[in-house]
């Protein structure tokens, strides 16, 4: 997988991402549902209804972000700790749980993906939504989540990945290479971001290509299903 970095400095890949987000933490809900058409909520909505079926009493949500994940999951999970590299998107989605009163349910923390400070077993379920195309080391990230998922338990990833059918495929890849990369830098103010957003996604392994990697790490039972014709996909997978 060819690294792709946000910036043209010399900080890590994992030191731009989270100074990426924390330039556009209190913009990001409003582009996240605007730049997707609200598709992304019907998303979440269908990992959260995947992981209900396992009836976890603790969930991880990985790379967290803003928490919309995390409490989509407290609807079905009395406990859920969300991690994210960036104190910018977690500040947001703290003062979000504050004011739906879940911060009984739900605990945000910043932290490294690929350095989770839990012990082995920990989590019923583990989920991801739009986070693990921006590890700096993918399957050392995957590892990690597998060791902290309990024997058994079901890991759970949504992430873009490609269309490949005709005209799908081309009016995706010219909205996500020209439209908005310009959008996002008018109403985001970082010109980096949504450039970084196409590229990111053009260089992640999707697909085939990702299962090998959750197989790679030890995972077993994976699973893609794409989404809204290819646009993204949740991946499942067991320890």
């Amino acid at each position: 997988m060819e690294e792709v970095r946000p910036y043209l400095d010399q900080r890590s890949k994992k030191e731009q991402v989270a100074s990426m987000f924390d330039n556009i933490a209190n913009r990001y809900d409003f582009l996240n549902h605007f730049l997707s058409a609200g598709i992304d909520k019907k998303w979440r909505k269908r990992a959260v209804k995947m992981m209900a079926a396992e009836k976890p009493n603790h969930v991880l949500d990985v790379a967290t972000g803003t928490g919309d994940l995390a409490i989509a999951m407290s609807e079905i999970s009395p406990k859920v700790t969300g991690i994210d590299i960036s104190q910018g998107m977690l500040d947001v989605g703290i003062q979000k749980i504050k004011k739906l009163e879940l911060d009984q349910k739900i605990t945000l923390t910043q932290a490294d993906s690929e350095n989770l400070p839990f012990e082995d077993n920990t989590f019923d379920g583990i989920c991801a939504a739009f986070g693990v195309r921006n590890f700096e080391n993918l399957e050392k990230g995957l590892a990690e989540m597998r060791r902290v998922l309990k024997p058994g338990g079901l890991m759970l990833i949504l992430e873009f990945s490609q269309p490949e059918r005709f005209p799908i495929k081309q009016l995706y890849s010219f909205y996500f290479k020209h439209i908005l990369p310009r959008l996002g830098k008018a109403l985001s103010k970082d010109a980096k971001a949504y450039g970084y957003l196409h590229d990111s996604v053009d260089a992640f392994p999707y697909g085939d290509a990702f299962l090998a990697k959750l197989e790679k790490v030890g995972l077993k039972e994976f699973k893609a299903k794409p989404l809204t014709f290819g646009i993204a996909s949740i991946y499942t997978a067991r320890k």
